[in-house]
């Protein structure tokens, strides 16, 4: 029996970045999904960290947190979200992890007295490394998203490879660029124009041109980029502003983006699934019910990136119940200078307290979960969101005013959150987290149970503090329920109050897990609890 060969595509960036590049190679990723073949997405990013697990999300959006534990770039949220599968680490190409291997077999005398070059050695690396991923796989087709611009050193050695790997392997380039308009209508090719002949210098001629823009593509446009491009018209690709990115497969395929792969790549030509899609995404551009205005509570809010998971996961539930939905982001440090924060969150329909780090803002947060429990609103906390629930609850209905966590407050008198004791003696950073999928047992007649239809659930986590054991009794006997417990330990994974509408956290990060057609248990209750709360209004 004759070996599958992975087939290759190269998505990558050339005159800006934040275009997009995630969400045209998970597009693409999908519109070769719905015909059945097999599909692994790699994403490369050209930072010296191993991962980008330390990386502050002001500057570098969500940290996405896959199934094995491997802390990866928020593009990868969007490649599962799309597929509906779990990636694996090795889909995750660092420039870290690249000169790390390099290094260390070096040390170990791999490479038999020779001078470690950037070619051969690096990019014989990197190719055996997508290669590697294809065949593990056992994928029809690797995608391959690049991340940075051309011309940036930092990724340079990565394209000579990928230019390599083109004359050795089927493979397709795809450049992905952005038209700018002076003037209405009049879209500037120039610069595309600069950025190919830059991919051309270094060996490589892209098979297909995808155009972000202001307005839509124009055929002046299309045509001047085609010519001086040396692409065919047909595979110059508009990427229009959408409602919504899970419509951009379908934009994509009309254009016949699909067509155009399949011929170079001796694909089948059929549109068999892509129907069942459309339904999916006209649940998000055109819902049945009234909008659902739910308040995001965050200290990251100035960037929307750093909440891209939880936005998206709301969505997932909006749509599965037929709701439109609003999403309003409020800074929480913004929410300390009120005694009474009613006017700014009494309007929502639910709130979440999504996770993160430091001090800054957690009173505010607290304040808000406050409101939402003597309020009835619906509340959804996420890992430091149910922290923050927790210490609340331990303030104003245990009376332990003093209540803090001891990432706040080493010396507070009342530890209601501390550290994991297996990460208190570790000194580093990356990596050190409790991380990644693991099992949640769930406590019947409890809401939890009522969400998961299920005594076990696998949800993926982030964190190094943990409830504190020693508080659990009292918690608990002041009606607190802690429904959700790690099957070894007495890691606490999900609080709640019975007789509230709707009043849970998680310590794990169920945003991580949630699809467009398999939307999150937690965030579909929380969902329908916010639909029913706009009823009673």
């Amino acid at each position: 029996m004759t070996e599958k060969k992975s087939k290759f595509i190269v998505v990558a960036g050339s005159i800006m970045s934040g275009l997009g590049k995630g969400i045209v190679t998970a597009s693409i990723c999908k519109l070769l999904a719905i015909r059945d073949y097999k599909v692994v997405p790699i994403k490369f990013d050209g930072y010296l960290n191993i991962d980008c697990g330390t990386m502050n999300p002001f500057r570098h959006g969500e940290v996405f947190v896959l199934d094995d534990g491997t802390e990866v770039d928020m593009d990868f949220g969007t490649y599962e979200r799309f597929l509906n599968i779990n990636v694996s680490g090795n889909s995750s190409i660092t420039g870290g992890k690249l000169f790390q291997r390099i290094i260390q077999k070096e040390r170990k005398g791999e490479y038999l007295g020779r001078d470690v070059q950037f070619v051969p050695h690096l990019t014989d690396e990197i190719k055996n490394w997508v290669k590697n991923v294809g065949a593990e796989t056992n994928s029809d087709i690797v995608l391959i998203e690049v991340g940075g611009t051309v011309g940036d050193l930092e990724n340079g050695y990565f394209l000579e490879a990928m230019r390599q790997l083109m004359a050795e392997e089927e493979c397709m380039f795809i450049q992905l660029s952005y038209l700018p308009s002076l003037s209405e209508g009049e879209q500037k090719t120039k610069p595309t124009q600069q950025a190919t002949r830059l991919l051309q210098s270094l060996g490589i001629q892209p098979h297909m041109i995808i155009c972000r823009e202001q307005e839509k593509l124009t055929s002046e446009a299309r045509t001047k980029i085609s010519l001086y491009c040396n692409v065919p018209e047909k595979a110059v690709v508009d990427d229009p502003f959408i409602e919504t990115v899970y419509e951009l497969p379908l934009v994509l395929e009309k254009q016949g983006l699909y067509d155009i792969i399949a011929e170079k790549l001796k694909l089948r030509k059929d549109t068999d699934g892509i129907e069942a899609w459309r339904k999916i995404v006209n649940r998000v551009i055109e819902p049945a019910k009234k909008e659902l205005d739910i308040g995001l509570i965050g200290k990251y809010t100035a960037v929307k990136d750093a909440y891209v998971s939880v936005k998206e996961a709301i969505v997932h539930a909006a749509a599965a119940i037929d709701h439109k939905v609003k999403i309003t982001f409020v800074e929480s440090a913004e929410l300390e200078k009120f005694d009474d924060i009613t006017h700014i969150i009494d309007g929502f329909d639910g709130i979440v307290v999504p996770g993160g780090f430091g001090k800054r803002g957690i009173e505010g947060k607290i304040k808000a979960i406050k409101h939402a429990r003597e309020s009835k609103k619906p509340y959804l906390g996420l890992c430091l969101g149910m922290q923050l629930m927790v210490i609340e609850y331990a303030r104003n209905v245990c009376g332990l005013s003093e209540a803090n966590s001891t990432e706040f407050d080493k010396k507070v008198l009342h530890k209601v959150v501390k550290i994991l004791p297996e990460k208190e003696s570790m000194l580093d950073m990356g990596g050190t987290l409790r991380l990644g999928g693991q099992d949640v047992i769930i406590k019947k007649d409890t809401r939890a149970y009522e969400a998961y239809n299920s005594e076990l659930a696998r949800e993926r986590f982030r964190h190094r503090y943990e409830i504190n054991p020693e508080y659990i009794q009292q918690l608990e006997e002041n009606g607190l329920v802690f429904s959700g417990r790690a099957p070894k330990g007495n890691i606490m994974q999900i609080a709640e109050i019975m007789e509230h509408p709707f009043f849970m956290g998680t310590q794990f990060h169920p945003e991580l897990s949630s699809r467009l057609e398999s939307p999150s248990p937690m965030f579909l209750e929380f969902m329908k609890a916010c639909a029913k709360n706009k009823e009673v209004e």
